[in-house]
């Protein structure tokens, strides 16, 4: 089978695996409870978290299709011409407008309404007052017994840096709806280039110049803008890119290596700390060390990663004895009535409407790839990314939402779009935009 032949049949596979996904429960009056029982509607859309919700015009609709016909006309050659900087300003820039636009298609509310949620962080850091009580009684609070003091749903289900991020917005003065959203969508936009500027590192720019389209005009970008979780994604790719370079020093520069290595591991067990899920980032931290040939900077970044976790229990707040809580109250809630024989797959389905489709074509041409560098880079890095969304989807601790769950996992996977044949380069950008514009302007995402 031909290269061309090969993705045009992964594609075909993915936009299946999202119309059976979609149809499925609706067809068979199946109920798979996408949403909680309190904002269950008959406009569900599983495997989505969100609402059948058409909006055919908003103030961010004419910005985001101008940013959509830019980048489908000159991305793909201005990747490849760049000066290498240039080229990471320029994805950080039209990154941070294509969320910002996308978001904006719902108007103000599209940057606001998630993080004013009572069940995300924001409204409970603005309660926040000591910081240390905080931690100490951080892991009774988890349970669903706890009530009245329990936590709303989303600090409950992750350790106390996501809050306290948010708690350190309130005090600086960020802690409105929408400066605390800005926030987060300035940061989440620095993910493309800090993915690009690993694999850079790696030895594969270019594989990097010709994913970088793929990674900024993300339909990803949907639920990126204001999702908590695309902020743990930028923390993620930045302690990647930190042992990247701390593995790849020379070796007349150890202090470097070893500073590097110190901030990888700072960085990735603040990861920990913000969610439990992103023990996962294990998978792509030994890709990194086994591109780089080196695992030098192992024991330097396990070591300053065992101090924030430290540092954390001796504030009162030990991991190990907070997931045992969390999974108990994880199945006592809806966990337990989402089945696993939709889901299971639903997730995949889901993660496809994240990536976009495209997705099922990279994913098919990764069979072409060579021994090359460049290829050698892109397959372990995806490879990884998949392997840790694999783990999290047969743990079950993964059933819906995971197209906002799995964003830190997200642009390591999209790395195969540098494998598409050329042809397919600027048609699938342009099917990429259009994807995401579609998802925009259809669905009421919740993210």
């Amino acid at each position: 089978m031909t290269a061309t032949r090969r993705a045009a049949l992964g594609l075909v596979l993915a936009v299946a695996l999202v119309a059976v996904a979609f149809a499925v429960p609706r067809w068979a009056d199946w109920e798979v409870w996408p949403r909680a029982p309190r904002s269950m509607s008959d406009l569900a859309i599983p495997p989505l978290h969100g609402l059948w919700e058409p909006k055919w015009f908003g103030p961010g609709t004419v910005p985001a299709l101008v940013l959509a016909l830019l980048g489908w006309r000159y991305a793909v050659d201005l990747a490849g011409r760049l000066p290498w900087r240039r080229l990471l300003a320029a994805s950080y820039v039209a990154a941070l407008a294509w969320m910002l636009a996308l978001a904006l298609v719902d108007g103000e509310s599209g940057l606001t309404r998630v993080l004013g949620s009572d069940v995300e962080y924001l409204p409970t850091a603005r309660e926040v007052d000591d910081v240390g009580e905080l931690l100490r009684t951080y892991v009774d609070r988890i349970p669903y017994d706890a009530a009245p003091d329990n936590w709303p749903t989303h600090v409950a289900g992750h350790p106390p840096l996501a809050l306290l991020f948010f708690v350190g917005l309130v005090r600086i003065g960020l802690g409105g709806d929408l400066a605390a959203a800005l926030v987060v969508v300035v940061l989440a936009a620095a993910t493309a280039p800090l993915v690009l500027a690993t694999v850079r590192v790696l030895g594969a720019e270019g594989a990097a110049r010709r994913a970088a389209p793929f990674l900024v005009l993300t339909p990803a970008a949907v639920f990126m803008a204001v999702s908590a979780d695309a902020l743990f994604g930028a923390v993620a790719a930045a302690g990647l890119l930190c042992l990247a370079l701390g593995a790849t020093r020379p070796a007349d520069r150890r202090r470097a290596a070893v500073a590097w290595s110190a901030l990888a591991g700072l960085l990735l067990g603040c990861c920990v700390m913000l969610s439990y899920g992103l023990g996962l980032l294990a998978f792509l931290a030994v890709a990194v060390l086994v591109l780089a040939r080196s695992w030098l900077p192992l024991p330097v970044a396990a070591a300053s990663a065992l101090v924030v976790v430290l540092g954390f229990a001796a504030g009162g707040f030990a991991w190990w004895e907070a997931y045992p809580v969390l999974n108990d109250r994880y199945w006592e809630g809806i966990a337990a009535d989402r089945p696993a024989a939709y889901w299971m797959w639903g997730n995949v389905a889901a993660l496809l409407v994240c990536t976009g489709p495209l997705l099922g074509a990279g994913l098919a041409s990764v069979r072409r790839a060579s021994f090359r560098r460049p290829d050698l880079v892109v397959v372990l890095l995806a490879g990884a990314a998949l392997l840790a969304v694999a783990a999290a989807d047969l743990s079950r601790m993964s059933k819906a939402e995971v197209e906002r769950i799995w964003l830190p996992f997200v642009p390591w996977m999209v790395l195969t779009t540098a494998l598409l044949p050329e042809r397919w380069r600027r048609w699938g950008l342009g099917l990429q935009v259009a994807f995401a514009l579609l998802v925009q302007h259809l669905l009421y995402t919740s993210w």
